[in-house]
């Protein structure tokens, strides 16, 4: 029994021996070699929830830019039947860019223009309303440069709108020439609103001041003022 002890004893002396490593260095040995496959394990769990995310983040862009381009398609309506749109290209347009862009569609009338910066909508028309005074045939003059005339007052609607917006007097295109008031345009003057005291002058100025139904006055064409002009789809 001594015998067989100490052979044993002698093949694990042996056996430490052959491998160069103390019990302690082969536990060390083993206990590292766990702990690098619990890390790399971890490492790939990471891996795999970074791609799962990933993966999931594309999904949802997509989504994203296909709802997106559907809106697009359904949504691009420069419509021109008397409504104020804008168009593809900028915010102000004609027919003949509606009819082009739209060729399909029955319009009546041009309802994708806007006005610039500055001048008040109505109608088929833009006015601006000068911060800024000048004589009649400076006005005028002024008004032509912007691409317009004084303005021409055609109907009851337009004498109350110019008379609401308005917060001064303002020079109209109404001039007298040989006893007759004509308005720049050529026509002769059908519809007025003049006040009842009225000064001498051959111009007209409608004050904004006044209720519209009579708030036109004379004046010379030599006073400074303020005016407005009208500019034309």
């Amino acid at each position: 029994m001594y015998i067989k002890f100490c052979r044993n004893y002698g093949a694990d002396k042996k056996d430490e021996a052959g491998t160069g490593l103390s019990p302690e260095s082969k536990l060390s040995v083993d206990l590292e070699g766990k702990k690098a496959g619990n890390q790399t394990q971890g490492n790939v769990f990471l891996y795999r929830v970074a791609c799962l995310s990933l993966s999931i983040i594309c999904l949802l862009l997509l989504l994203v830019v296909v709802v997106l381009g559907m809106k697009l398609q359904t949504g691009s309506t420069a419509v021109c039947d008397g409504t104020e749109e804008t168009t593809p290209e900028n915010k102000q347009c004609s027919m003949e860019h509606c009819r082009r862009w739209f060729p399909n569609r029955q319009t009546k009338q041009v309802g994708c223009h806007q006005c610039p910066d500055g001048w008040i909508p109505l109608g088929r028309s833009c006015f601006y309303l000068s911060r800024f005074r000048l004589n009649w045939d400076e006005g005028q003059r002024n008004c032509t440069a912007r691409g317009g005339s004084l303005a021409v007052i055609s109907d009851p609607t337009l004498q109350t709108f110019l008379t609401e917006q308005g917060e001064m007097k303002y020079w109209i295109g109404l001039r007298r020439q040989g006893g007759t008031w004509n308005w720049v345009n050529n026509t002769v003057l059908q519809q007025s609103y003049w006040s009842d005291a009225q000064p001498k002058g051959d111009c007209g100025v409608l004050s904004s001041t006044e209720p519209a139904e009579k708030n036109w006055m004379k004046a010379r064409c030599e006073v400074y003022t303020y005016f407005i002009c009208q500019r034309q789809f």
